[in-house]
């Protein structure tokens, strides 16, 4: 029943940043994850990713790569962080992006950040807070005492895409003080997803089912493009993934870049 408001109650603040919701109706989470989560940003980066796709599979030719897209495939090197080709792995957070594997290369931009870079905390920070521009001024304010409390210590980018050019994919690492606050925010952004009925269900994380969720775009069969947005945790680090690709589109191997990520996070070195 609409008694004429438009404006969501906002819940008060408590110890838990991004606790886990009361159940909601899918209405209203619909709104709070266009409002407050990055959907929004989310389905740029695969529109974006999407877009990048179209052109290299339209024709290759009206693609203008940089340089470094432009270098040989080769399998891995035993050193990533002497590899430039394989991404930067010059500091602590830098070192925890899955280098790139054998069969892709480093990607187009990922906004504005390009296709491998590094954000401090502050302004890692001063983005997910940018986040919640269209919030009424209350709802803002209770959005950005969230954000603070999750203490973000940085954020790294890095973009990779296949060398069939049918697959794109965009990797988000935030690293922050509080591993609870990191389980919180899974759950919470896990919750809303599942709750709004638009996305589908994604394949599952080999050895992180508790950690990790994928989902898939609205079914379109029209469409030759194809979307797929996963995230996960694994201490105190939150990774978002989002992928873009052809049909039939190779969900299985973004699963797999995810699962390497993962595992990456806990065994440095091991999945060079």
């Amino acid at each position: 029943m609409n008694d004429g408001h438009t404006s969501e109650p906002v819940p008060p603040v408590n110890d838990d940043p991004f606790a886990a919701p009361a159940p909601v109706r899918k209405g209203r989470a619909r709104r709070v994850v266009l409002a407050v989560l990055p959907v929004v940003l989310v389905l740029a980066a695969v529109g974006g990713a999407a877009a990048y796709t179209k052109v290299t599979v339209d024709g290759a030719e009206r693609t203008v790569p940089t340089r470094l897209w432009q270098k040989p495939a080769h399998e891995p090197a035993k050193d990533p962080a002497g590899d430039l080709v394989r991404g930067r792995a010059t500091t602590e957070l830098s070192k925890l992006l899955l280098p790139v594997p054998a069969g892709y290369r480093l990607g187009p931009d990922s906004g504005t950040y390009g296709n491998d870079a590094e954000l401090s905390g502050a302004a890692a920070t001063a983005e997910m807070k940018d986040g919640g521009r269209g919030l009424s001024g209350r709802q803002r304010r209770e959005f950005e005492k969230r954000v603070d409390k999750l203490r973000i210590q940085g954020l790294a980018v890095r973009t990779y895409a296949s060398h069939d050019n049918d697959l794109v994919v965009d990797t988000q690492l935030v690293r922050m003080k509080d591993k609870k606050a990191v389980r919180d925010l899974y759950t919470f952004r896990h919750e809303l997803f599942d709750s709004i009925g638009v996305l589908r269900d994604g394949p599952k994380i080999d050895g992180h089912k508790k950690n990790a969720s994928c989902f898939l775009g609205p079914k379109d069969d029209d469409r030759r493009i194809e979307g797929m947005f996963c995230m996960a945790y694994e201490g105190e680090v939150m990774v978002t993934f989002s992928a873009s690709g052809t049909k039939p589109f190779h969900k299985s191997a973004v699963a797999e870049l995810v699962k390497d990520q993962l595992n990456h996070i806990t065994s440095p070195g091991e999945y060079v």
